[in-house]
């Protein structure tokens, strides 16, 4: 039950909930002057009439209109950082009791001149690549840069806090001076001019206007409008109640539904503050009316609201920056993330209904099975597959017999489905959700949740449609998503007024333009930190490109963990932490990627272990992501706490032990990539099937990871069954770990036989590597290990495509430099090949080893498994589900 020992913090009202939300996310000055508040929302509207533009309409009218001009990156980028800036020193106050309901003028001449800084790259954009970019810029542009600088960390100090600003300030100031006493010999430098620093961070495409804010600008603001949209619609509310209607029954219903809820508010809102208030509003006091503490009852929102970012397929911004930095498709990083994203919440739901038996917590309402449950959601899941693959058949065949209707026919369809799922909902009420404080709660049912919100998945159903189906560009996907959703926005009320039998359509009408524009203009509030964070991390971005800390950190990182890749890891993941004291998660991933992400790669290699740079990515996000809930800075902490009284602290520590899961899966799979489905082929039956025997598996080692850490899985666990349950869940997902003890994993062939080998294998056998050589920046010998994978061309091809160029020296086959732009010059690029005294040689030839399946290790994890539910069945009370 409720601890009523633990201290308990004010909590908050309505009014000033959003104010915290805003505060955070949106600015929380509110200008009284009618004027003035009146161009902060016209700024905010013109914001988002442009980024829908330069997704697409530009393109379709610039076929007609031979006087348009299509908007290059060069242009885009500084108008889309140009309006966040201004934006951001109008809604965000200087300091916390600066004036909220006036703008002062201070704050009107610094959104002049940050506006001003960042449209000057955007009007003077030719004239900057002529001379700046090319080494030459004026003093004009010089003090322009300069003062762009200073009021874009003044900006990111106000929206996001002093941290980016401090490690952006830190960085600039490394690159200046290069030495000191508080630089390390490791990574010093001669340093950089004043002017070569202006020039590279505000004038060229490199840093402030660099890959971070062009993924801002191209990707991230329409994922964050179409949010903003959805939830303008209802759509946020229509989630909610259907988590309360299939889950509020079960044990813990509320913080299950909670989970789930969160989950899926997650695709609207890309912030987990924003999703603590909106579902802990809700949720939060059920939970504690069920007998969850204060406490536990904001960490469990917390942890669900926080992982809303890690689920696909609307990711937080940090996964298009992943698409860009890995260089690989959004639906492979979708592929990627899934089955580690899917078990994390199945693992969170299994973890509050273990609080709940622990507790013995009641049902509210008639109790059941959690099992049924979970059944009834895969059956689901199977029969919305079977009808999204129909639809797939159907507009393959559409398009082989009739290619030109195909488009008309579909959007006919589309439209129709729209139409009927509106006379459905109208034939009901519109949902509201009841007071959690309400003396009695009366639960909603699913057969009356669903059918009132249909038309919400239509515009998810085209998002995933055109991701997954079509291999659009995120972009594109998101613009027909948004396009879908105004639609809705526009057409929702009146449509459903005239089928009720109403006669105000007009007034419905422009109620539906109403919450249109204020939609709009939420999304682009929403949008300012966002663009401010990944403009200011775009310093640090330029500052690791164009300094030795990018090359020489690993050297620093190898010697901190004494070359153990385990050690590193923990130490790659306590600096993300660290960080995330003060940073959000999108400039967290981009600080942590640009500074480690090769490192895992590179050190890996160097222990034998082929790690994938999108493991590495994945790695670094993960614990970004805890940002929101590291105390004692965890900002949905607070937000929890505020909502449901309890101390923040607390909040805090609870939130992160309900988050061991998120922290234990990164290190599985670096070890283990077969979680992230990494090297499976969906296309194939037998990739399929490999694909659902990893999820089973990883699932029930991931509830076997929560029963253990929790200390109770069918009745409260004994310190060694804790420590069993974790060995079997550790076999489960990694047991390569047990096998390569047993049998090496590869065989060791002569490496003088490396070319013929080559030549006479198999199509996509594979060849493990190791180089030998002197450092490039060290000239220290150095090893690496590299993956090669034959491919399907004429044997005598087979080396020259490889990029590889081999010198005989006897029986040792040494290495010249790779050939400029094939995949091993990039791999080998931190080998010195000019080195007057060493040579880069192949020292090691491995190919994989015959050797008993993997699989054989479950035999003996299942049956530790079953001697613990053994010996707790005879302690067992109550049903384990």
């Amino acid at each position: 039950m409720t601890d009523q020992n633990a201290p308990q913090g004010r909590q908050f009202t309505e009014d000033e909930l959003q104010d915290l939300v805003a505060s955070t996310d949106s600015g929380a000055r509110a200008p009284t002057s009618r004027p003035v508040a009146l161009l902060i929302a016209g700024i905010a509207l013109f914001w988002s009439l442009f980024q829908i533009w330069i997704a697409e309409p530009q393109f379709w009218f610039a076929q007609s209109l031979d006087f348009l001009k299509i908007l290059g990156s060069a242009e885009t980028r500084p108008m889309h950082l140009a309006l966040a800036l201004f934006l951001a020193f109008l809604a965000y106050p200087a300091y916390r009791n600066a004036p909220r309901r006036h703008v002062p003028l201070y704050d009107w001449a610094l959104a002049l001149a940050a506006g001003g800084c960042a449209l000057y790259v955007f009007w003077f954009a030719r004239e900057i690549s002529a001379s700046a970019r090319e080494g030459l810029p004026t003093q004009t542009q010089i003090v322009v840069g300069s003062i762009g600088i200073l009021v874009l960390l003044e900006a990111s100090r106000r929206a996001l806090g002093p941290a980016l600003t401090v490690v952006a300030s830190i960085f600039l100031a490394y690159s200046y001076f290069g030495q000191g006493w508080l630089i390390p010999e490791l990574i010093e430098h001669e340093g950089r001019s004043f002017t070569a620093i202006v020039n590279a961070q505000w004038l060229s495409t490199e840093g402030v206007f660099g890959i971070p804010l062009g993924v801002s600008t191209a990707f991230v603001f329409l994922f964050v409008l179409f949010g903003a949209l959805l939830d303008k619609a209802g759509a946020g509310n229509y989630f909610i109640q259907m988590a309360f209607a299939g889950l509020g029954h079960l044990r813990g219903g509320p913080a299950k539904a909670a989970v789930v809820g969160s989950g899926a508010t997650g695709l609207i809102s890309g912030s987990s503050i924003a999703n603590v208030v909106t579902t802990g509003t809700f949720t939060i006091p059920l939970m504690k009316r069920v007998g969850f503490s204060a406490e536990k009852a904001g960490a469990v929102e917390v942890a669900s609201s926080v992982n809303g970012q890690i689920m696909p397929p609307v990711m937080g911004a940090a996964a298009f920056l992943m698409v860009e930095f890995v260089g690989i498709s959004y639906v492979e990083v979708i592929k990627h993330a899934l089955i580690p994203a899917v078990i994390s919440y199945i693992a969170l739901i299994y973890i509050v209904h273990l609080e709940a038996l622990k507790n013995d917590m009641p049902a509210l309402g008639e109790s059941k099975s959690l099992l049924q449950m979970f059944l009834k959601v895969a059956i689901g899941f199977v029969a919305a597959g079977a009808v999204f693959y129909g639809a797939i058949w159907a507009v393959g065949a559409l398009r082989a017999a009739a290619p030109g209707l195909a488009g008309p026919v579909v959007a006919a369809v589309l439209a129709a489905l729209y139409l009927g799922a509106l006379a459905i909902a109208a034939r009901r009420p519109d949902l509201e959700l009841d007071d959690p404080n309400a003396r009695q709660i009366h639960l909603p049912k699913m057969q009356d949740v669903v059918p009132a919100g249909l038309h919400f998945l239509l515009p998810i159903v085209v998002l995933v449609w055109f991701l997954m189906v079509e291999r659009q560009s995120p972009a594109k996907s998101a613009f027909y998503a948004v396009a879908m959703m105004l639609a809705i926005i526009l057409t929702q009320r009146p449509i459903k007024a005239l089928l009720r039998g109403r006669r105000d359509l007009a007034a419905e009408f422009r109620a539906g333009v109403g919450d249109l524009i204020d939609g709009l203009i939420a999304g682009a509030r929403n949008m300012i930190g966002i663009a401010v964070a990944t403009g200011a991390a775009g310093i640090i971005v330029a500052t690791v490109t164009r300094t030795p800390i990018g090359t020489e950190l690993a050297g620093l990182v190898e010697q901190l963990s004494m070359g153990n890749l385990f050690l590193m890891l923990l130490l790659v993941g306590l600096f993300s932490l660290i960080l995330g004291l003060g940073l959000p998660t999108t400039a967290n991933y981009i600080v942590v990627s640009s500074l480690m992400a090769s490192v895992v790669v590179s050190l890996g290699a160097q222990e034998g272990l082929i790690v994938p740079l999108i493991a590495a990515h994945l790695f670094v996000f993960y614990f970004g992501i805890m940002a929101d809930v590291t105390p004692p800075v965890g900002l949905a902490s607070f937000a929890a706490a505020a909502v449901s009284g309890g101390d923040p602290i607390r909040t805090g520590f609870t939130a992160f032990f309900y988050s061991m899961r998120t922290v234990a899966l990164p290190f599985l799979f670096i070890y283990n990539p077969a979680l992230i489905l990494y090297g499976v082929d969906l296309g194939t039956a037998a990739g399929m099937a490999q694909a659902a025997l990893v999820f089973v598996t990883a699932t029930v080692a991931m509830l076997l990871f929560a029963a253990a850490t929790q200390g109770y899985f069918l009745a409260r666990s004994r310190l060694y069954e804790s420590v069993l349950l974790l060995l079997v869940a550790f076999t489960l997902f990694v047991p390569n770990f047990w096998l390569n003890r047993i049998q090496p994993a590869h065989e060791d062939l002569p490496p003088a036989a490396f070319e013929q080998e080559l030549a006479e294998a198999e199509p996509g056998a594979e060849f493990r590597l190791r180089v030998a050589g002197p450092d490039f920046n060290t000239g220290n010998q150095t090893e690496t290990s590299l993956q090669l994978i034959v491919a399907d061309t004429p044997a005598p091809q087979r080396l020259a495509e490889t990029g590889l160029m081999i010198m005989r020296d006897g029986d040792r086959l040494l290495l010249d430099e790779p050939r400029f732009g094939s995949p091993m010059q990039q791999a080998l690029r931190g080998f010195d090949f000019y080195h007057p005294e060493r040579k880069v040689e192949l020292v090691a030839l491995r190919i994989p080893a015959e050797r008993m399946p993997k699989e054989v290790f479950y035999i003996p994890a299942l049956l530790v498994l079953a001697l613990v539910v053994a010996l707790q069945r005879r302690r067992q009370t109550k049903p384990a589900f």
